[in-house]
């Protein structure tokens, strides 16, 4: 495994995006417990975008029209519920959960926060075409074993992923008692994940293949 795919990934998985905001917003809205479950949701979102990598379904995105636009306004129509959901405090950002039983309430919050950052990622087609041409490129043309290299590598990103995002998500949690104490701030801290889920989503609609 080359340093310069290490490097790479690395470039990559810290720079801004859709599961980045999300683990953020996670962080700052519900703690650092849950944090973490967004990182894990985002990560697990990466697999079926691998697997369509391996098995070809990536090609298929980039050859068609329609299966791009169908999947590409998929996501682009739940980043869009996401910043509506922000801004109403709702679903798997609301500060607390409103359950009697805290314990239940907690462990559906969990399932909830993980199951939201799963679906950001697979309804990004972008991801997929990324692991398509990325991957490849750390593949030596004489690799006797191929299907294991680009797995190998696949789990290499998806374990950075994580781990950036779960550092991501713990320094947030670390400043959230400030944010969550001041009404006023947390209005426009809502406003700001919003605006962003919203930004987001445009900047996929008007992505090409």
């Amino acid at each position: 495994m080359s340093t310069a795919f290490l490097l790479t990934s690395l470039i990559v998985v810290a720079s801004p995006g859709t599961g980045v905001l999300y683990t953020l917003a996670v962080a700052l809205t519900r703690g650092s417990r849950l944090s973490i479950a967004a990182a894990f949701g985002c990560t697990l979102g990466i697999i079926p975008a691998m697997l369509a990598a391996i098995i070809g379904l990536a090609a298929v995105l980039h050859t068609s029209a329609l299966a791009f636009a169908t999947l590409k306004y998929c996501g682009v129509a739940y980043l869009l519920y996401m910043a509506w959901q922000t801004l109403g405090e709702r679903g798997a950002l609301s500060v607390e959960a409103k359950d009697d039983d805290k314990q239940d309430a907690d462990a559906r919050s969990a399932v909830r926060v993980v199951l939201t950052g799963f679906l950001i990622n697979i309804l990004n087609p972008k991801l997929s075409i990324f692991f398509l041409a990325f991957l490849p490129q750390f593949i030596a043309a004489d690799e006797a074993h191929p299907l294991a290299a680009m797995l190998e590598l696949s789990a290499t990103f998806m374990a950075m992923t994580f781990v950036v995002f779960v550092v991501y998500g713990l320094f947030a949690a670390a400043v959230r008692d400030r944010v969550v104490s001041r009404p006023r701030a947390m209005a426009w801290l809502r406003r700001a994940f919003a605006g962003g889920f919203a930004l987001l989503g445009a900047r996929l609609a008007l992505s090409e293949r």
